[in-house]
């Protein structure tokens, strides 16, 4: 049985989808048969990490017709599998959330994880999309509206019959102000999974003609680094280290004396 997982937020602007877009794409070069799925019905922004803007079928028409959410899947990198949201006013007007749950249930029987990107914040729109899944990662920014913000999503969620599993602190800086690892599990009562730096390159990804997440593009880069080693937490896989690397050269001189 997969692991169907929410990756919420409690507010806006702190990179929720470019942590689901990454994070999904770790664990398929893992080795996870992985899907992520775009929920932020109103404001998605999923698909365009993987260049599917135009994606003809996607998760509005399932909820709108009744469409089989397989008819809305895409091929990504590793094998993930995708299912982008519309990015018409009309079709989010349109879409049913309260469909979500129903749409998503049978795929823990296909996958070994389903991300579920969801809408920022505790309304409707995020809770009916919270409650399509099993357990919830939050993503927050260490600073103090970040964290206040998602202590509300980590309640709701709780009352939804959602567990928390941990968060994910995006875009650490390194600034005297940010909130350290241990105080941010002490404030969210919630592990923290990892911490992804603040990477220029990630910042490039939708600069591109055609977009791609920053763990298929620069996977040595220190944000693909830390999804990668997220990814490999969450599933228990081993990351490989590369042959050719520091560790080896300095061990090829040794072998040779």
């Amino acid at each position: 049985m997969g692991r169907l997982i929410s990756i919420a937020s409690g507010k806006g602007g702190v990179g929720k989808t470019t942590v689901t877009a990454n994070l999904g794409a770790a664990l398929a070069k893992l080795g996870n048969k992985t899907l992520i799925i775009d929920a932020d019905i109103a404001m998605a922004n999923l698909g365009l990490y993987f260049s599917l803007h135009s994606a003809p079928i996607t998760l509005h028409d399932v909820l709108i017709e009744d469409i089989d959410i397989h008819d809305a899947m895409y091929d990504g990198p590793f094998g993930l599998k995708i299912v982008p949201s519309g990015l018409t006013f009309n079709a989010y007007r349109k879409a049913d959330p309260d469909k979500l749950k129903s749409a998503i249930a049978p795929l823990a029987d296909e996958f070994d994880f389903v991300l579920v990107d969801v809408p920022a914040g505790v309304d409707a729109a995020a809770r009916s999309a919270m409650a399509s899944t099993k357990e919830m990662i939050l993503v927050v920014t260490p600073d103090p509206a970040s964290l206040i913000d998602a202590t509300k999503t980590r309640i709701a969620a709780e009352q939804l019959g959602v567990h928390p599993i941990g968060a994910i602190v995006n875009m650490r800086r390194g600034e005297k102000w940010e909130a350290p690892r241990k105080k941010i599990e002490e404030f969210l009562e919630l592990r923290v999974l990892g911490e992804i730096p603040e990477d220029p390159e990630v910042r490039k990804t939708l600069q591109l003609k055609r977009p791609v997440p920053v763990v298929v593009r620069r996977e040595n880069s220190p944000a693909a680094k830390s999804f990668i080693a997220i990814a490999a937490k969450l599933s228990g896989k081993t990351v490989k280290r590369k042959k050719g690397g520091l560790l080896d050269r300095i061990f090829s001189i040794f072998r040779r004396r």
